[in-house]
């Protein structure tokens, strides 16, 4: 059993130290305690230092060490970024003056704010509001509300896209009668709106499991949608892209790799995959685009089910996670494909660049400095291995988080998938100080 490394002045056999946080990121987690306590109460005067310290799980002397009063509390936690919010909105109302297309950066909007934007926009000149998704359209296009409009075609024209039996569902009764009409528990519940890498999302065994994902929808204002649990042997994603003009792109159909709800990696194209199965999983995607009025990338997330179906799962309108691959492995990535149907251009060729390409996440790690350093992560990966693409988002490192992703292509897959996944696990730092 290996030993663990000593610091510098560090008795051997004394108690570990405790990692300490810094100034800045104990005042953080006492905001975000106090807007979970604050919007719970609906009331500054209501919510007091001890139940901001509770929710936290922090003494009420380190928020006085930190904040000086309840009020500075308030106004940090809750005024200013009501504020920064209101000074984002006054930015996106100028450019509506300006002469430029627009599109949503993603498929998440302040409906009301949003939606008001885009109606001066559309009033002035219907054919610039064209050049994207309309933010009533893409609130109505939610993942789950979509996949609801889809299996019921009550909401949209209809097409024929195979998903999963599903309901909305207004409390645990309404759960416990939809999974007896799909053969019973487990379900999955999936809040309608604001869902993404596994959050909003929930496994249900039992009615009496219900409670917790009906109140959180209570308090973010949002419905429940009950789904039945597939029974599939992977994920898949088709991605397109399509222009007003109603010219479509179809990307090769590749394997998402998801571990706790969030996507690791991406094989492109996905292995083994059925030649028939692809095209279908294509054939969906593009009907999706086409019956939705899609402009710009839509990802349609998949089931390869067990006895050899594709199932819809999940909709993205945006350049989305499954093809970040297509930046350095396709004649032309998402994101120019994206610009070219926003601008109404010819699109660009979707085609691989090499028989197989790899895209792994670069998730935040939690080994202290090896994990924060990234940029410390680059002359080894880069001197392992020239051919590799490395991609960083420039976002604070948090366990978990997507801070980059690593793509590597060749003929090889096994190779391929060797050296992506050594790059990643170098940046998150879980191959130590050393490594081949």
């Amino acid at each position: 059993m290996t030993e663990p490394a000593v610091d510098a002045g560090e008795t051997v056999g004394a108690p570990p130290r405790t990692r300490r946080l810094t100034a800045e990121a104990r005042r953080k987690s006492i905001l975000k305690a106090a807007r979970r306590a604050f919007s719970e109460t609906g009331d500054m005067n209501g919510t007091t230092i001890k139940a901001i310290a509770e929710r936290g799980g922090i003494s009420e002397g380190v928020i006085y060490r930190h904040f000086e009063s309840k009020d500075q509390l308030f106004y940090e936690a809750v005024v200013e970024p009501l504020r920064e919010a209101v000074d984002e909105l006054v930015a996106a109302s100028e450019v509506v003056d300006r002469d430029e297309p627009l599109t949503p950066e993603r498929d998440r909007l302040p409906d009301a704010s949003a939606g008001g934007l885009w109606d001066e926009v559309a009033s002035s000149d219907p054919g610039r509001a064209g050049n994207g998704p309309a933010p009533r359209a893409i609130e109505d296009r939610q993942p789950s509300f979509a996949l609801f409009a889809i299996g019921q075609r009550g909401t949209h024209r209809p097409f024929d896209v195979p998903c999963p039996r599903n309901a909305i569902v207004a409390g645990p009764g309404d759960v416990a009668d939809f999974a007896s009409s799909v053969g019973g528990f487990p379900v999955v519940l999936k809040t309608t709106r604001g869902g993404y890498d596994g959050k909003g999302v929930w496994v249900v065994e039992s009615e009496s499991d219900c409670a917790a994902p009906f109140e959180l929808a209570r308090r973010a204002g949002v419905e429940i949608l009950a789904e039945e649990k597939v029974d599939f042997r992977r994920e898949l994603s088709a991605l397109v892209a399509r222009s007003p003009s109603g010219q479509v792109a179809a990307y090769p159909v590749v394997e998402s790799v998801q571990v706790d709800g969030v996507c690791t990696e991406v094989i492109a194209p996905a292995p083994d995959l059925d030649p028939d199965l692809a095209v279908q999983a294509q054939q969906i995607a593009m009907r999706t685009a086409a019956a939705l009025d899609v402009t710009g990338i839509l990802a349609v997330e998949l089931f390869e089910t067990a006895d050899g179906r594709v199932l819809v799962n999940e909709l993205a309108m945006r350049p989305h996670n499954t093809g970040h691959w297509s930046m350095d492995g396709a004649v032309t990535g998402q994101f120019e494909n994206h610009l070219r149907a926003v601008l109404d251009l010819p699109l660009g060729s979707p085609e691989a660049r090499q028989p197989w390409t790899v895209m792994v996440n670069i998730l935040g790690g939690d080994h202290g400095p090896m994990s924060e350093d990234l940029f410390g992560g680059y002359p080894h990966v880069f001197a392992r291995d020239p051919r590799l693409k490395v991609h960083l988002y420039g976002k604070d490192v948090k366990p978990g988080r997507k801070v980059g992703h690593v793509t590597a292509y060749g003929d090889d897959l096994d190779d391929v998938l060797e050296r992506a996944r050594h790059a990643a696990a170098w940046f998150r730092g879980d191959l130590g100080m050393e490594s081949e």
